[in-house]
C-alpha cells in the first residue's frame, strides 16, 4: 500500500528495501542535520554537546549528527539521551545529563528531540538554573507551542534551528473558515448522518467536546505552519500520480481497467509535479528537495518570534546583521575546546577529542603545508625554514667568500708577509757575496725565502667556491713550498751543530757534504719525500667537493672534505720530522763568543713551526666547517711570518742598519778559508783569495 507522509523526516524511511513504497514531502532529517553541521562550521563551533530524545527520532538524528560531525571536525562533548515523559519521573537522568554538560564548558548543545522531550529538558534545566547556552533546534520542537510558552524559556539563552521552506497558501484561511461554518450548522451534520447511516462511535471515534469550540482565531497560528504545504502536496502529488497512471487529460479521463497499486507506484517514482507553484520530485528514495529557513528565536515579550537569518539550499547562507544572540554586547558565543592554532602551529591533540589540543609551532626546517594538518612537513635538503613558516626557501650556496671579514684581514697579513719575503730575498740576492748571506747559506737561502713566498701565496687557494682543482691542489702546493724551506734551515742546523758540537777532525770532512752539489741533493730527496706523500694522499684518499646541508640553517656549505684524517696527517710528516732534527740540532748548541749566534734564530723560527702548527690541530678540530679554510690560511702565514721574523728578518736588520758587523769574522769564524768552504760557490773562492 502507497504511503506519502507529510510530516516523517526519520532517515530510516529512504530504505527502499525495508520500505519501497514510501514517499514524503518534506525533506529526510539527514539534510537537515547536514545544514546543521554546516552551520557549526560556519560560526566555528567545534566543541558542542549532542541530546536527542529516547525515541526513534531523536536516536536516528543523534546518529546522524554523530557520523557527520566527526567527518567535519567538529567534536562533541557529551552526547545523551532525554527521557521524553516528565522530570519528576525522571529526576537522576536528567540531573546528570546536565551536569555533563555543564562540566564540559561547552556553549553549544543541539538537541534533535521530540516538543515533550524537550519541554522535559528545558523544564528541568530553568529549575536547575544551567548558564544560559546556545540551542539548536530539530525542526520537531522549534515551532511547538509546548516549548515556546514553556515559563523561563527567555533564560536558556539562544535557539535557533532550520525549518522547512514551505509555500505560503492564502486561500487555506478561507478553506478552514467555510468549514468550520458549515460544521457549525446543524442541518450539515445530519444530512451527513443521513448520506452514511449507521456509522458508530467506534468506526468514528469519539466525540471531541473541544471541537466545538475551535475558531478561525484558534487555528491562526497552524494555518501558517509549513507542514499545512505539505500535507497539500502530499495530497497532490497522489492525485498527480494517479492522473498519469489513468492517462486522463483537462477535459477527462478514458475508459480503462481497474488500476492496480503496482502501476500507481511506477508512476510515483521519479514523479514531478508542481503544487501551488512550487516545483517538486519525488526522488529514488521518495523524498523531495525542499530548501530550509534558520529561524532565530526573537522574544517579544512572552513568546518569541521567528525571525529568518539564513537559508540552506545545499549552501548555508547566512544574514550576521539579523543575528541576537545572549551574550551582554551581543557577540558571538565561542564553543571550541582549544585556541584555534597560529600560523606555522599543529595541533597535539590531548586526550580522546580532536578539539582538543596544544599549539605546537612547527620547528626550523619544517612549515606547515596545511592549515587543518597535525604534522609539520620536512623542508627539502636543498631548503630551509624558520620555525612556524609555511613554505621553505631555497638556500644559498655558502663557502669562504673573499669578501668576508675573516679573509680581507688574512689578505692584509698575506700582503704584510708576502711584501716582508720579498724585500727580504731582494736584499739577500743584492748581498749574495757578502759573508752574512754566505753564512746564511747562500743560494740555498735565497731558495729558502723563495719557497717562504709560495708558502705565502698558496693560501689564495683556500677562499672562494671549492672546485675539484682547487681541493687537490691546497695541500700540496702548501706543503711542498713549506718542505723546501724547512730543509735549508735543517742544512744551515746541521752546519751549526757540526763546528760547535763535533771534533774539529770531523768537521773538515762533514763540511763537504753540507754544502755544494750534496746540500742541494739533500734538500731534493726531502721534497720528493713529501712529493710521494702528497701523490699517494691525491690518489688514495682524494678530497672532494661536498654541499654540506645541515651544518647551517639557512645556507648550504660548500668546502673541500678531507677523507681521510690520518692521510691529511702524514702530509705534515716531512716537514714535522725535519723541523724537529732542525730544532734539535740547535737547542743548547753553544755559540763561540764574538761570532753571531745562528743557532738561536733556528731555535725560535722551529718554535714559531711548532706553536704555530701544534694549536693549528684543537682550533681546525673545533672550529665550525665554514671556517676551517681560515683557520689553515692563518696557520699558514703565521708560520711563515714566524720563520721569517725569528731567522731572516734579523739578518736583513744587520745588512741595512748594522754594515761593520757583516764581515767574515763575525759570521764566519774568522778562520782561513772559511768562506770558501761555507758558500761552495765560484763567488766565494774568489771573495777568499782577496781576503788572503
Amino acid at each position: 500500500m502507497h504511503q506519502v507522509s507529510y510530516g516523517a523526516s526519520v532517515d530510516l524511511l529512504s530504505n527502499r528495501e525495508t520500505f519501497p513504497s514510501f514517499f514524503r514531502t518534506v525533506p529526510s532529517d539527514r539534510v537537515q542535520v547536514a545544514a546543521v553541521v554546516e552551520l557549526l562550521q560556519e560560526l566555528q563551533w567545534s566543541w558542542v554537546a549532542a541530546l536527542g530524545s529516547d525515541d526513534t527520532y531523536g536516536r536516528q538524528g543523534l546518529h546522524l549528527f554523530s557520523s557527520l560531525a566527526g567527518t567535519r571536525g567538529i567534536c562533541i562533548a557529551h552526547e545523551g539521551l532525554v527521557p521524553p515523559h516528565a522530570p519528576h519521573l525522571h529526576p537522576g537522568t536528567l540531573q546528570g545529563l546536565l551536569s555533563h554538560v555543564s562540566r564540559t564548558g561547552v556553549q553549544v548543545v543541539v538537541l534533535f528531540s521530540s516538543a515533550h522531550a524537550a519541554r522535559t529538558l528545558f523544564s528541568y534545566s530553568i529549575h536547575c538554573g544551567l548558564s544560559p547556552k546556545v540551542w539548536v533546534a530539530s525542526e520537531a520542537w522549534l515551532t511547538s507551542d509546548l516549548v515556546m510558552t514553556l515559563p523561563g524559556m527567555a533564560q536558556v539563552g539562544t535557539v535557533l534551528g532550520f525549518l522547512q521552506r514551505g509555500t505560503p497558501m492564502p486561500a487555506f484561511a478561507s478553506y478552514v473558515q467555510t468549514r468550520l461554518a458549515l460544521a457549525a450548522d446543524p442541518a450539515f451534520c445530519a444530512s451527513l448522518d443521513a448520506e452514511q447511516p449507521g456509522l458508530e462511535e467506534h468506526v468514528l471515534g469519539p466525540r471531541c467536546p473541544q471541537c466545538d469550540h475551535i475558531t478561525l482565531e484558534n487555528l491562526s497560528a497552524s494555518l501558517l505552519h509549513p507542514q499545512t504545504f505539505a500535507a497539500y502536496a502530499a495530497v497532490y502529488g497522489v492525485a498527480q500520480a494517479l492522473h498519469n497512471t489513468l492517462l486522463c487529460t483537462a477535459s477527462g479521463c478514458p475508459v480503462r481497467e481497474p488500476v492496480r497499486p503496482w502501476q500507481l507506484l511506477e508512476n510515483m517514482y521519479n514523479l514531478s509535479f508542481r503544487a501551488h507553484g512550487q516545483a517538486l520530485r519525488f526522488d529514488t528514495s521518495g523524498n523531495v528537495d525542499i530548501d530550509y529557513d534558520l529561524k532565530l528565536w526573537v522574544w517579544q515579550d512572552q513568546t518569541p518570534e521567528l525571525r529568518t537569518v539564513g537559508t540552506f539550499n545545499g549552501r548555508l547562507q547566512l544574514l550576521p546583521s539579523q543575528m541576537w544572540w545572549h551574550t551582554p554586547r551581543n557577540e558571538k558565543p565561542v564553543s571550541q575546546c582549544s585556541r584555534r592554532c597560529k600560523k606555522g602551529q599543529v595541533r597535539h591533540v590531548k586526550g580522546f577529542h580532536s578539539c582538543c589540543y596544544d599549539c605546537v609551532d612547527c620547528k626550523a626546517g619544517s612549515y606547515l603545508r596545511n592549515q587543518d594538518d597535525l604534522f609539520c612537513t620536512q623542508c627539502d635538503q636543498d631548503k630551509w625554514s624558520p620555525a612556524r613558516s609555511l613554505h621553505c626557501f631555497p638556500r644559498r650556496p655558502r663557502f669562504l667568500a673573499w669578501g668576508e671579514p675573516a679573509v680581507l684581514l688574512l689578505l692584509v697579513l698575506l700582503g704584510l708577509t708576502l711584501g716582508l719575503v720579498l724585500a727580504a730575498l731582494g736584499l739577500f740576492v743584492r748581498h749574495r757575496d757578502s759573508p752574512l748571506v754566505l753564512a746564511s747559506g747562500g743560494l740555498r737561502a735565497c731558495f729558502g725565502l723563495a719557497c717562504l713566498g709560495l708558502v705565502c701565496l698558496s693560501v689564495l687557494l683556500f677562499p672562494g667556491r671549492p672546485g675539484r682543482a682547487s681541493c687537490l691542489a691546497q695541500q700540496p702546493l702548501l706543503h711542498l713550498p713549506l718542505t723546501g724551506c724547512l730543509s735549508t734551515l735543517l742544512l744551515q742546523a746541521a752546519e751549526i751543530f757540526t763546528e760547535s758540537e763535533l771534533p774539529p777532525s770531523w768537521v773538515g770532512q762533514l763540511r763537504g757534504h753540507l754544502q755544494g752539489p750534496w746540500a742541494w741533493l739533500a734538500m731534493l730527496l726531502a721534497m720528493l719525500v713529501e712529493v710521494a706523500l702528497c701523490a699517494w694522499y691525491l690518489v688514495a684518499f682524494p678530497p672532494e667537493v661536498v654541499t654540506d646541508w645541515q651544518v647551517l640553517p639557512t645556507e648550504a656549505l660548500m668546502h673541500c672534505r678531507v677523507r681521510s684524517w690520518v692521510s691529511f696527517g702524514l702530509v705534515h710528516a716531512t716537514n714535522v720530522m725535519l723541523a724537529s732534527l732542525c730544532f734539535l740540532g740547535t737547542f743548547l748548541v753553544q755559540t763561540r763568543p764574538g761570532c753571531y749566534n745562528g743557532a738561536r734564530g733556528l731555535t725560535f723560527a722551529m718554535l714559531a713551526y711548532f706553536v704555530t702548527w701544534v694549536s693549528f690541530v684543537p682550533l681546525f678540530a673545533n672550529v665550525h666547517v665554514a671556517y676551517q679554510p681560515a683557520v689553515q690560511m692563518g696557520a699558514s702565514l703565521l708560520c711563515a711570518l714566524g720563520i721569517l721574523v725569528t731567522f731572516h728578518l734579523p739578518r736583513c736588520y744587520l745588512l741595512l742598519w748594522r754594515p761593520e758587523c757583516n764581515t767574515p769574522e763575525f759570521f764566519l769564524g774568522g778562520g782561513p778559508g772559511g768562506a770558501r768552504e761555507r758558500g761552495g760557490s765560484r763567488d766565494e773562492e774568489e771573495t777568499q783569495s782577496k781576503n788572503e
